[in-house]
């Protein structure tokens, strides 16, 4: 079974046959490198690669890995999303494109959708919110200002009232983070640079749902730079941004509240530089851990009938979606309920 790969050091990346080898690079202080052992990784095994340290690779890779439609998502030191490589799209379908663009241009139809997203965040948080409140949490106060905001989402004529919608509901959930977690603080949520382990924690898992987003996208016929809640921009895939807004509370959050509360994840695991806050190598392997264990966990869809990992459910939403593109099927958020 295909899975990720994150490479966490710096290090070399060749084809070798039909097999990928990494040779880690370590660095002294005098800038002499020194080639660790190799590792070998069967490509039949790898359904992405994450990049965290320095990759050094040549084009004859790059070729290969597009063949195998195998995408290498960057990031930099500070663990910022930087880009990614993607394969040649194999799914390209100019109905589509036509059809995602046309419900872009159509303001009713941007604006309907984009209230869509934020409804589907919203119900997800609540459930959270409400999970905790069940085991001695006081959080009530908290779930009605976010029920309260929500329901303002149906009167909502322009995206930008959306947005500002959606901003107070997070600002009110955020706060909730400070109560759910038993020996970490977030306080304000700060992003560039996360300024403690509870912020740097966010960043990190958030952008891990992005770039999975990424990859659900990329395997259906959605265009990824044409979005509908956020804006379209030259340098970002902005509807996987729209659409993980959905996945964020019932993925990370609670990958987030799982580890920090059964200390999986201590302060040791995160480096504080100045006002930067960030996860050290051995954190981002116990959280990577973490994440990829919960977009495997199976639950019960309804509507299928059968069981479906949470890897599984993004792709489908990325297919609930185009199917409202096209006039086949409206368009309806994932919403928990359990």
């Amino acid at each position: 079974m295909k899975r990720s790969f994150y490479l966490f050091n710096p290090g070399i990346m060749e084809r070798k046959d039909n097999t990928l080898k990494f040779t880690p690079v370590v660095v002294n202080e005098d800038n002499t490198e020194i080639k660790q052992q190799p590792r070998y990784i069967p490509i039949e095994d790898v359904a992405e690669l994450y990049a965290f340290g320095s990759l050094r690779a040549n084009s004859a890779l790059f070729n290969f890995l597009g063949q195998k439609g195998i995408p290498v998502h960057f990031f930099d030191y500070y663990e910022n999303y930087t880009g990614s490589f993607m394969p040649r799209e194999s799914l390209l379908s100019g109905k589509a494109l036509l059809a995602q663009t046309s419900a872009y241009q159509n303001k009713k139809k941007r604006v309907e959708l984009a209230r869509k997203f934020i409804q589907g965040a919203a119900w997800n948080m609540v459930m959270n919110l409400n999970y905790y409140n069940r085991r001695g949490k006081d959080l009530q106060g908290i779930i009605d200002t976010i029920k309260r905001l929500s329901g303002t989402l149906a009167d909502a004529k322009a995206v930008d009232e959306i947005m500002g919608i959606e901003g107070n509901i997070r600002q009110a959930y955020y706060a909730a983070f400070d109560i759910i977690l038993d020996d970490f603080n977030m306080g304000t949520r700060t992003k560039q640079p996360p300024e403690n382990e509870v912020n740097a924690i966010i960043s990190f898992g958030n952008m891990m749902c992005y770039t999975e987003t990424l990859r659900a996208v990329h395997q259906t016929q959605l265009n990824p730079t044409i979005s509908f809640l956020h804006t379209p921009g030259e340098r970002r895939y902005s509807l996987c941004l729209d659409i993980s807004e959905i996945f964020k509370p019932i993925i990370v959050d609670r990958v987030i509240f799982k580890v920090l509360n059964k200390h999986a994840l201590s302060t040791s695991h995160f480096d504080k530089k100045l006002n930067k806050c960030l996860l050290n190598e051995k954190g981002k392997k116990i959280f990577v851990k973490a994440m990829e264990e919960r977009y495997d966990e199976t639950f019960r869809h309804r509507s299928l009938g059968r069981n479906i990992s949470y890897k599984h459910l993004i792709k489908l939403e990325c297919y609930k979606l185009l199917k409202d593109i096209l006039g086949i099927e409206e368009y309806k958020p994932f919403k928990m309920y359990w």
